[in-house]
């Protein structure tokens, strides 16, 4: 693999979009050299992030996300934002690349000088997150970027991992609420920090009241009592572009909510440690696939368990061992 040229800080600090994307193929790079240059260029961006409002958006397929996203986007640049989005697509089962439909769908977005759109490979990775969100995250906020929209797959996987990664959860609806809330997770509907049916526009409209009837139904089971923070629950159309202003009015009123009880630095701080761990993890598994004498081993206790002819605590204590652990 050929090692890759990093782009220059200025270049970067200037918010120059092709900088961006070359800083965030680098931090996606797999390759010892780019690792090493990635860090460097991390550790020089990091007095110019932590500024942007960083919101994790999911639901499930169908709800119109990317159409969404693309119309929020616009609005949020006609009202002097400027806007990146991290579009994490199922990965290609035969490549592991991304599967670009989404930056299609966000047209406006695509072709703004406001905005950047990054498809990523989820990779497998838990909630849809792809392993360098956080990364790309932090070099468009060092490339002047203030909102960071960061999409999920959404496909029925735990949205632990995008709730850990940004400050305000959202979580897109469809109108009609049934099916147990249209099979959307309760855990996921814990997580939210804002709750938007979406398609609240035409036809449609009657049965969005009504779905959003439903989850303030639900939430007032979930919220616990004495909470500082109840989602709200908000209709709006992507296609309509109705509602946009009120949706993000109370992605500002929750995090102006967050700061007044101490809870933003809190979850900052937690993401922050989840990181540094998740990195760990990342690595102890990387030096797995890495090393010559660990991979020859690997398929031997993977098929020992796999036949019952080693226990999985066993299985786990010779990979401790193996790794020196």
């Amino acid at each position: 693999m050929t090692r890759r040229t990093p782009p220059s800080p200025e270049a970067l600090a200037a918010g120059d979009r092709a900088a961006l994307a070359r800083a965030i193929t680098l931090v996606e790079s797999r390759h010892p050299d780019d690792r090493a240059a990635a860090r460097v260029l991390l550790d020089g961006a990091m007095s110019r992030t932590g500024g942007a409002v960083r919101v994790g958006i999911t639901g499930v397929p169908g709800v119109g996300k990317s159409t969404l996203i693309d119309a929020l986007g616009a609005h949020l640049i006609g009202r002097g934002h400027r806007v990146a989005v991290l579009a994490v697509d199922p990965s290609s089962s035969r490549t592991g690349g991304a599967i670009l439909g989404d930056k299609t769908r966000m047209a406006r977005l695509a072709v703004a000088d406001e905005a950047f759109v990054r498809p990523s490979p989820s990779s497998g990775t838990l909630g849809g997150v792809a392993a360098r969100t956080r990364e790309a995250m932090l070099l468009c906020e060092a490339a002047g970027f203030d909102v960071v929209l960061v999409e999920t797959v959404g496909v029925g996987q735990s949205e632990t991992a995008v709730a850990d990664l940004t400050d305000t959860f959202l979580v897109l609806a469809l109108p009609g609420a049934g099916d147990e809330l249209q099979g959307i997770k309760k855990g996921v509907i814990e997580l939210a920090d804002i709750i938007a049916v979406n398609k609240a526009d035409g036809p449609s409209g009657e049965r969005a009241a009504m779905a959003a009837a439903d989850y303030r139904t639900a939430l007032q089971i979930l919220v616990p009592p004495g909470a500082s923070w109840t989602p709200p629950v908000l209709l709006v159309s992507g296609l309509a572009e109705t509602g946009l202003g009120e949706l993000w009015a109370g992605v500002e009123r929750h995090r102006a909510r967050m700061e007044e009880t101490g809870e933003f630095t809190a979850r900052r701080r937690r993401q922050d440690l989840g990181w540094m761990w998740a990195l760990v993890d990342e690595r102890l598994r990387s030096r797995l696939r890495s090393e010559p004498r660990l991979r020859e081993r690997l398929p031997q206790i993977e098929a020992a368990v796999a036949a019952s002819r080693l226990s999985p605590t066993a299985g786990a204590d010779e990979i401790a061992a193996l790794l020196g652990m």
